[in-house]
This record gives C-alpha cells, sequence and structure tokens, in this order.
C-alpha cells in the first residue's frame, strides 16, 4: 500500500490532466509515443475489462487500491512458485556421477563430483529466476498479436537498473561494520561485460542498424547471445580467456608438490626485480601428473569437509565423529559455494515464514539422529536367545617344565537359557607330538543352567634336550543340549538354543626352557590408524626364558617424519624376567585427520644382554679372564654361549600409519550429504504440504551449528497467514524428487506462466486507470514487484558468503539473461510472425532506446564504482569502513532513482529522447 503514494504522484505530475503544461508538451512526438498513457482500459489476455469503462473518480481510486493490491498478492504468489520451480532446476543441474582417482602408486579411490559445471547450471539457473520477466515479456507479445508492447521490455529493463543499482546498494550496506568482501574471481568480470554489451546491443537494434524494426536475424541473434554469453562463462571457468594474462601468485601444495596458481593483484613496481613478471618455479620434472578438473574439485571438496571435521572435534574434543556428524553436515552446508537458486528459495522462505533452509533441515537430521527399531530386531532377538560357546582366550603359553596348562572355555548364556549343554573335546598335534611334548586328552565339557565357564587342563611333558618352541591344538565340537540327567533333546537347525561360534580352537605353543631366548616381533609389518593415538607392539622371546634378558629399542624415520610430525620418537630397554616371554612397548602417534595417508616408520631392536644370567653367566664370564679353562670347563662354556639371548629374524618392525576408517566413513557421508539439492528438494507430496502449512522462525544466523530452532516471531506469523493459500496450493506440485525434477519443473513453469499473465493484465489495467503509462508503470511498480526476491537473496549471498562473487554475479548475470531471453524469444517469435506475414515487426525505439541508454551510462559509472573499491584501504567490492560504504550506497540508490526520474520524464515527453 505504500506504493501507492508514488504512484498517485506520478499521476498528478506527469499526466497531462494534472497539469497543463505538461498537456501542452504532450503531443505527439517523431515516433509517436509521447502521449499520456490511455485512461480507457483494453482487455488482456485473462482478465476482461472492468465495468463500466469510465468509471468516477472515486470509483477510480478504489478500483486502483484493488488492483494493485491483486498484483502484489499475485507477486507472493509467483515468489512461492519460483521456489519450487528453481528447486526443480537445482534438483536437475546438481545430478553427480562418481569418479575412480588413480594415484601415482596405483591406489583407487571414488569419489563423487557434479555432473553440469558450476557455471553454467548457475546461468541457468538465472535464467529460472527472472523467468517472470522473460514470460511476462512472451506473454505480453503473444496474447496482443504479436505486436510490441510496453510493459515486458520496460519491466525487463527497470528489473536491470533496480537490480545493479538498488540490489547492489543493499549488499554494499548489509555487511557488517569493518568487514569487506571482494570478488574472487575476476571472471565474475566476464558476465559484468555481457550484461553493459546487452544493453548496447539493444540501443543499436532499435536506434541504429534498423531503427524502429527488429529483423528476424537481429531477433534470433539477441537470442543466440543467451547460449554465447554461457560459453563464454565457461571458458572464463575453465581460465581459457584472458586468466593467462592476470598477474598470479605461485604456491606448492603442501600434500601433493603440485605447483598451484592464484589470482591475485599485481604487486607494485618496485618489487619487480626486472621489471617484468616474477620467475615462476619451475616444477620437479619427476612429479605426478596434475589432475584433472574433476579429481581437483574432489579434492578441494573433501579439504573443506576435513577442515570443517578438524574445527567441530577441536571444539568439542569430548564427542566422537559420529555425534559430530550432523553438526559438521549443517556446517559443511552452511559455508559451500551456494548457487543462485539456493538463495532465491532462501530468501523467499524467510520472506514468507517458511524458515530457514538449513536450520530446518539440520533440525529434522537431528531428530532422526537416533536409531530407529531396524528390521532385523527380530533376528537380534533369536540371537540373543541362542546360548554361544568357545575359548576364552584362544592363545597360551607355557613352559615345558610347567607341567600343566590350563585353557578356559566361555558359555556366553542366552536370555531365558535353562538347558544343560554338553560340548566335546580333544587335543590336535602342531609341531608338538603327543607322548613326547604334551599329554593327549580329550573328554567332554557340561554347562549347567548358569554356569559361564569350564577350565580344562592339558599335560606339558619336559626334557632336557634344546629344541625350538613347539605348539599344540586344542578343539571343541560336538555340541548337544539335554538336561542334567543326560537325557538329550534335539535342537531346531533354524532357531538353535546352543552354538559353536569361533574360536573353536585353541593354540597352546610351549616354550623351551633351556635357553635364555631368541627376541623379535610377532610381524614383519603392522598398520595403525592414526586416530588410534598409539601404536602398541609386542616382542616376543621364543625358545627359550632363562635368566632376565634387557632388549634395547628404538624408531626409525621412513616416510612418516618423528620429533611429533607423524609420531613421537621413542626409545629405550624392554626387561625381560626368569620365564617371562613377552613385553608390549607403545609408541605415539599423531593424529593429523587426513583423508589419506599411508606413511611409515620402523622399531629396530638392539642386540639384548643378559642381566641376571646364573651358572650360565659365570661360565661366559670366566671364559673372559685369563686363567684357562679346563676341558669340563670349555665344555660347559660351549653349551653356555649356544644359550645365550640372541636376535631372531624380525629384529625390524616396520609401521604403517594409514587414514583413520571413521574419520575416511565420516567424510565421504557428509560428501554424499552436502549436495544443497538433497536440502531444497522434496521427496513426497505429504513432505510439501506439511511444510506448507508449517510456520517457522525467519532466521537469517547461520553461525551456529544449526542445532537449535527459534521460535516463529510476529512478522512469521504474519506473512505465513498472507501466504498460506499459495503454499497449499503449490504443494500439488510434483516433488522434485519425481523423475529427477523433470516433473516439478514443467508443472511449476506453467503455472509460474499463468501468475505472470495475470499480473501483466493487472498491471496494465492498474496504469491505465490512473492513466500511467506502461513504460512508467513497469519501471515504479512491475519491476520492482519481480525483484524484491532477488534483493533478499542477494543480500543473504552477500552476508553468508566470504566472497563478493555471488551477490554481484547473479545480479549482472542476471541482467544479461534477461535481454537475451526476455527480449530475444518474444522477439524472435513476433518477428518470425511478421515475416510469415511480409510485414516488418516494429518496435518504437523511443520506448525503449532513452532507458536503455540512460541506464548503460549509470551501469558504467557504477561498475567504475566497484573496481575502484577493490583498491585500499576499501579493498572490496561490498563493505568496508562507515563512511565509503554509507556514500557507495547512497550513490547507486541515488543513480535508481535519477534512472526513474528520467525515464518517467521523457516517457511522458517533459525531456527530448530519441
Amino acid at each position: 500500500m505504500a506504493a501507492l503514494g508514488p504512484a498517485l504522484a506520478a499521476w498528478l505530475l506527469l499526466s497531462p490532466r494534472g497539469c497543463p503544461a505538461a498537456a501542452a508538451a504532450a503531443t505527439d512526438g517523431p515516433n509517436g509515443t509521447c502521449h499520456g498513457g490511455s485512461t480507457r482500459c483494453q482487455p488482456g489476455v485473462l482478465l476482461p475489462v472492468w465495468q463500466p469503462d469510465e468509471p468516477a473518480a472515486g470509483d477510480k481510486a478504489a478500483r486502483a487500491i484493488v488492483y494493485f493490491v491483486a498484483m502484489m498478492y499475485l507477486f507472493l504468489g509467483v515468489s512461492i512458485i519460483a521456489d519450487r520451480f528453481m528447486a526443480s532446476i537445482e534438483v536437475i543441474t546438481s545430478r553427480e556421477k562418481e569418479i575412480t582417482v588413480t594415484k601415482a602408486n596405483g591406489e583407487t579411490s571414488v569419489g563423487t563430483v557434479r555432473i553440469w559445471n558450476e557455471t553454467v547450471s548457475n546461468l541457468t539457473l538465472m535464467a529460472g529466476s527472472s523467468a517472470p520477466e522473460i514470460l511476462l515479456s512472451l506473454i505480453e507479445v503473444c496474447g496482443h498479436r504479436f505486436q510490441a508492447g510496453e510493459l515486458g521490455p520496460g519491466t525487463i529493463v527497470g528489473s536491470a537498473a533496480f537490480n545493479m543499482f538498488v540490489v547492489i546498494a543493499v549488499c554494499v550496506y548489509a555487511i557488517p561494520a569493518g568487514e569487506s568482501r571482494r570478488i574472487k574471481h575476476l571472471r565474475v568480470f566476464v558476465t559484468a561485460s555481457w550484461s553493459i554489451f546487452a544493453y548496447i546491443w539493444l540501443y543499436l537494434i532499435l536506434a541504429v542498424i534498423t531503427p524502429g524494426v527488429v529483423q528476424v536475424w537481429e531477433a534470433f541473434l539477441t537470442l543466440l547471445f543467451f547460449p554465447a554469453c554461457v560459453v563464454f562463462a565457461w571458458a572464463a571457468d575453465k581460465r581459457l580467456l584472458f586468466y593467462k594474462y592476470v598477474y598470479k601468485r605461485y604456491r606448492a601444495d603442501p600434500r601433493s608438490g603440485i605447483i598451484i596458481g592464484t589470482e591475485a593483484e599485481r604487486p607494485p613496481k618496485d618489487l619487480e626485480a626486472d621489471g617484468g613478471f616474477p620467475a615462476l618455479p619451475e616444477p620437479d620434472p619427476g612429479a605426478s601428473p596434475s589432475p584433472t578438473p574433476e579429481e581437483k574439485e574432489l579434492d578441494e571438496s573433501r579439504r573443506e569437509v576435513i577442515q570443517i571435521l578438524k574445527d567441530l572435534k577441536q571444539k568439542h574434543p569430548e564427542k566422537e565423529l559420529e555425534q559430530l556428524l550432523d553438526a559438521a553436515n549443517y556446517m559443511a552446508l552452511v559455508h559451500q559455494q551456494k548457487s543462485r537458486a539456493f538463495y532465491r528459495i532462501q530468501a523467499t522462505r524467510l520472506m514468507t515464514g517458511a524458515g530457514n533452509v538449513l536450520k530446518k533441515h539440520a533440525a529434522e537430521a537431528a531428530r532422526r539422529s537416533p536409531a530407529a527399531p531396524g528390521e532385523d530386531d527380530d533376528e537380534d532377538e533369536e540371537d540373543e536367545a541362542c546360548s554361544r560357546i568357545f575359548f576364552e582366550p584362544c592363545l597360551y603359553h607355557c613352559l615345558e617344565n610347567c607341567g600343566s596348562v590350563t585353557l578356559a572355555v566361555a558359555c556366553q548364556q542366552g536370555l531365558g537359557a535353562n538347558q544343560t549343554f554338553y560340548v566335546d573335546f580333544r587335543t590336535e598335534d602342531g609341531s608338538a607330538k603327543a607322548g613326547s611334548d604334551y599329554e593327549y586328552s580329550e573328554g567332554t565339557l557340561i554347562f549347567k543352567p548358569g554356569e559361564t565357564r569350564k577350565e580344562l587342563a592339558i599335560g606339558i611333558i619336559d626334557d632336557d634336550i634344546f629344541e625350538e618352541d613347539e605348539h599344540f591344538f586344542v578343539r571343541l565340537l560336538n555340541l548337544r543340549v539335554g538336561d542334567a540327567e543326560g537325557m538329550f533333546e534335539a535342537d531346531s537347525e533354524d532357531h538353535p538354543k546352543g552354538k559353536l561360534v569361533a574360536p573353536l580352537v585353541a593354540t597352546v605353543t610351549i616354550l623351551d626352557d633351556d635357553h635364555a631366548g631368541i627376541f623379535g616381533f610377532r610381524e614383519r609389518s603392522v598398520r595403525v590408524s592414526e586416530c588410534q593415538g598409539h601404536v602398541e607392539v609386542t616382542v616376543v622371546r621364543s625358545s627359550g626364558a632363562r635368566g632376565t634378558v634387557m632388549v634395547p629399542f628404538r624408531t626409525v624415520e621412513g616416510t612418516a617424519r618423528g620429533g611429533g610430525v607423524d609420531y613421537e620418537d621413542a626409545s629405550g630397554e624392554l626387561e625381560f624376567r626368569n620365564d617371562e616371554t613377552a613385553k608390549t612397548l607403545q609408541v605415539k602417534i599423531v593424529d593429523d585427520e587426513e583423508y589419506e595417508k599411508k606413511e611409515n616408520f620402523f622399531i629396530e631392536l638392539g642386540t639384548p644382554r643378559w642381566l641376571k644370567r646364573g651358572i650360565s653367566a659365570l661360565l661366559l664370564a670366566q671364559g673372559d679372564g685369563e686363567r684357562a679353562l679346563s676341558a669340563e670347563e670349555e665344555e660347559a662354556r660351549r653349551i653356555a654361549e649356544m644359550g645365550k639371548p640372541v636376535l631372531g629374524d624380525n629384529r625390524r618392525l616396520e609401521v604403517v600409519i594409514e587414514e583413520s576408517y571413521d574419520f575416511k566413513n565420516t567424510v565421504d557421508k557428509l560428501m554424499k550429504k552436502t549436495n544443497l539439492a538433497t536440502v531444497i528438494g522434496t521427496h513426497s507430496w505429504r513432505e510439501q504440504f506439511l511444510e506448507a502449512i508449517t510456520v517457522s522462525a525467519g532466521d537469517e544466523d547461520d553461525d551456529d551449528e544449526g542445532r537449535e530452532e527459534r521460535l516463529p516471531s510476529c512478522f512469521d506469523y504474519v506473512m505465513h497467514f498472507l501466504t498460506v493459500f499459495w503454499k497449499v496450493l503449490f504443494a500439488c506440485v510434483p516433488p522434485t524428487a519425481l523423475l529427477g525434477g523433470w516433473a516439478a519443473f514443467g508443472v511449476s513453469i506453467l503455472l509460474l506462466a499463468l501468475l505472470t499473465a495475470l499480473i501483466g493484465d493487472l498491471a496494465a489495467h492498474f496504469g491505465c486507470t490512473l492513466g500511467l503509462k506502461d513504460s512508467v508503470n513497469a519501471v515504479v511498480f512491475v519491476a520492482l514487484g519481480t525483484s524484491i526476491p532477488d534483493t533478499f537473496a542477494s543480500r543473504v549471498a552477500a552476508l553468508q558468503d566470504p566472497c563478493a562473487d555471488a551477490s554481484i554475479g547473479n545480479v549482472t548475470g542476471s541482467n544479461a539473461v534477461n535481454v537475451f531471453l526476455g527480449l530475444g524469444l518474444a522477439w524472435s517469435v513476433a518477428a518470425v510472425y511478421w515475416a510469415a506475414q511480409g510485414r516488418p515487426f516494429r518496435v518504437p525505439p523511443g520506448t525503449l532506446a532513452f532507458p536503455v541508454t540512460l541506464f548503460t551510462i549509470f551501469a558504467f559509472l557504477a561498475i567504475g564504482v566497484l573496481l575502484w573499491r577493490r583498491r585500499a584501504p576499501i579493498g572490496g567490492e561490498l563493505g568496508g569502513p562507515r563512511a565509503p560504504k554509507i556514500l557507495t550506497a547512497g550513490l547507486f540508490l541515488l543513480l535508481w532513482l535519477l534512472y526513474v526520474l528520467f525515464a518517467s520524464l521523457e516517457a511522458y515527453c517533459h525531456i527530448q529522447g530519441f
């Protein structure tokens, strides 16, 4: 309603009936366009004329109010159906594919990347966001017998002026004090150049090449400029245009060693040694080949997700990775680069009481995070009712002089179990033989109800012969279910009451006690996940365990670096006491939280030495003296020499540090969840109707972890009440999950065209009721209504993005798309129609040439100001110190007001146009 004031003022000032001087000036000009707006309304495409067609002054005012309110309400409907339309395009252009990345060492990994190029999809989405202006121009031409109208083209030019001046002014002023946003990629100015060229081209075909006539080739060339703009933007994105002339800084990727160039400002001349470009670093000829663009995109996405996980882990060290998954998903969605569709949808939903898209998604994910009862609950209950019998533990070591070794068998009783279980056991030869090394044994263990552990003893035979360590096995078999009296009962194969589970076989190793021992690691190599924090390895003593022995150890670097980089250096000695056969040592591992990692270091054992050696030690010590040994002493010394501690074959252990599988899996889960199409898309009609009738808080703050939903404000309730009809109506549009978004796309564009036709009729009737020309009506009202959602979207983009690419690039790209598609498509249809009739398609230049020229001059000035703001002390196109920020915003608003004023004065011939 507040916009009625300017409308009535414009009517009184510019209408020939409202001002005698204006009436005198309102004579037909060279193009026949200098006349007041018609007060006799014509039937629209869908709406008839409100009868009677010449009402009294009071009725005119009432009708103007009705038309205006209806037009504003339809603008709300257009915003909401455009929400569905943009969501369908986002889903279509966000399709992903799997790629296999082969690393230099031959290992492969699989990741997902987008099929559509980001720049191409963004320009396509700009066409979607400009659908109301494009459809309005097309419907106006087709609905008025292919005659050129003023409302559609005037809306396109007026919308461009509003976007270029008002929207950028809002973005400049919205940045918090002291902050600035800078265009990161200079190729954003490619779309700005096309935006200016679009209006220069418009002036040329209207007033220079074929004045007053649009020929078929001109119309088709205008339309073809849209794919040309897309191709140029794609080429700039691929750095195929002027990128090689842009000054770059070079750095080496610390992980891959690849030389990376980044766009930067040229340094002052006094910093250049020879007055030219600095010498570029020469890449290592032996380095791995440069990754493909898809691999770079995948790697960059992973790095962002990994950094988010590291920050959250540092903020919440007490939480596990799985607990941080929802918060990390929200933060990844907040910080990733977003499309124009997302910002448009976010702005519309904030404006209409539908809530913050990301926060609603995070809250829903948090509600779904508790594990729901699965489909395997019945199977789990059956498994819990089944008792399990097994060795615990399954590895045993004993000295050959121990006499016997005791093994433990566990019975894990099932729920409600009251059966008696009978299980047989028997020994089996390994390198140890029954009768010479151990006593053969077999028997039956009985587990009565409630019993969970049984023991069995196996006799060990000692001898005085020096020999290697030997082993044998004990096996469990033949489980039966019965009662305490020994009566057995049949057990079901499908649902058994008890079963034997691994480990069914226990291994017993007999250690020789006639030797000090052979020392070494159990394995030659061990792998450890970096998230474990440490690696624990065991040094074993085999072929004897006599005496106390000290074994030195130390860590040795491989590809992994010590000193706290990849692991902490460790050294020392392990003390094996008499009859002690194993010792463990720990080395601390540094968790770098890398997605892929494979580095190694080594642990080496030194020469073992006897600490308490007994008789053997005395005999060896005697040999070191000057006294000659007798023959018996020499023989005893030789036997003692054979029994002293030595190192085995596994004296050097390789430790391979690998990435954390939990961390890698978490990153992979996040990579699959961070597609914005899953956030703004819908999966069912039920979901859409629930969203339509639910009011949510329009909170723009995305700095927290998104886990807390605020209560809706009074404004949210009011806007929800005003728009609930449109929300419920458009909830009937097919969900975006249906047919990959194409069903929603088709239905949405039909509904959008219907509403746009109604808006065109209402705007025309509103203008003729007040006596306003269509060109003025389009600039002041229609362009304002179609651009309000874009204003909110660009403001959200300016606040949430760390750079100015989205907010400024979307504005300039949208202006070019409006001309190339909005006018190119409509004029192509009309030009072909009139060419088929043998007549030219006439477009009076006076309706567009002057506003287009005015806009082009002001746009050059605006872009010049933005380029100047990139320099110190402002340092960015948006924001900056308070004074420059206010001056810039004020200048841009002044440019828009001057554009509206001069365009309106020229339309009513108060100033001379073309």
